[in-house]
């Protein structure tokens, strides 16, 4: 597992391996459920090498309130490293992954949760532009940080 400030010493590492299938997923993964990880299991399969992009700080507060993220960055990759099927993990400070996503370049397969439909899926024409293809995972469970969150506040 190795975690990486920027995309440039990524694609180092990349170009040493490659050959391999590269997977890319992000999300801001605060309060990691289980329908993360069925995700993150998923994407892993559907290639070599998983890359997570993961939110900022400031970049979840714009996305999901001030209140948002409940762990800050450094934690919630902490947690995202200590998964078997995350290879790569790759912070970004925007809004959507679109830069990181250009700057790592090829991505032979990039997997998001199958509530997104394929047009609002950001990088989608990137990715597939360059032979690249767009996997969406269908969740077994109704699972979401926000309600999660919701509910927990309720009852405390």
């Amino acid at each position: 597992m190795k975690i990486h400030d920027n995309a440039a010493s990524l694609n180092l590492e990349l170009d040493e391996r490659s050959g391999a299938k590269v997977v890319f997923t992000n999300g801001v993964f605060d309060l990691l459920h289980p329908g993360h990880v069925q995700l993150l299991q998923f994407a892993r399969m559907q290639g070599d090498l998983l890359v997570v992009g993961i939110n900022d700080d400031d970049s979840v507060r714009r996305l999901k309130g001030e209140k948002r993220p409940i762990f800050p960055l450094a934690e919630r990759v902490e947690v995202l490293s200590a998964l078997e099927c995350v290879d790569h993990i790759v912070p970004f400070s925007e809004d959507t992954p679109l830069q990181l996503i250009r700057a790592l370049g090829k991505i032979d397969v990039l997997v998001k949760g199958g509530d997104y439909a394929p047009g609002e899926v950001v990088g989608r024409q990137e990715v597939e532009a360059q032979g690249g293809k767009l996997c969406l995972f269908k969740l077994a469970g109704d699972y979401s940080t926000s309600a999660l969150v919701e509910k927990i506040t309720k009852n405390f």
